[in-house]
């Protein structure tokens, strides 16, 4: 299965996420994103300081890197777990959990 349709799988597991985005899928709340599909089809979470620590450790990855910079508050998806929806599908409610609780970002949309 390829990139794009394991995202979707994913989102389409919780009602509460809204898949967002026609070229780069990412998925948003209040403004902040907290997952996206690189182009290379590479999925990026984000999340607290306390998760990311141990999803690195545990998965034995590092931080997203796009365009030549790292960001710090997401973690790169590795690819056998990508393909593990149920077991990430975890760490998208905690990506979820941890956005929602930050303050909302002003609307840029002209009324």
């Amino acid at each position: 299965m390829d990139s794009v349709s394991l995202y979707d799988q994913l989102i389409e597991n919780n009602p509460a996420i809204e898949r967002k985005g026609k070229t780069t899928p990412y998925t948003s709340i209040n403004g902040h994103m907290f997952s996206f599909l690189s182009k290379e089809g590479d999925m990026a979470l984000r999340l607290s300081a306390a998760d990311r620590e141990a999803f690195m450790e545990i998965y034995k990855t590092q931080l997203m890197e796009q365009h030549g910079r790292i960001m710090k508050e997401y973690v790169h998806v590795p690819q056998a777990l990508f393909a593990k929806s149920d077991e990430l599908a975890e760490y998208l409610q905690k990506s979820f959990d941890y956005v929602s609780q930050l303050k909302p970002k002003p609307s840029k949309k002209k009324k």
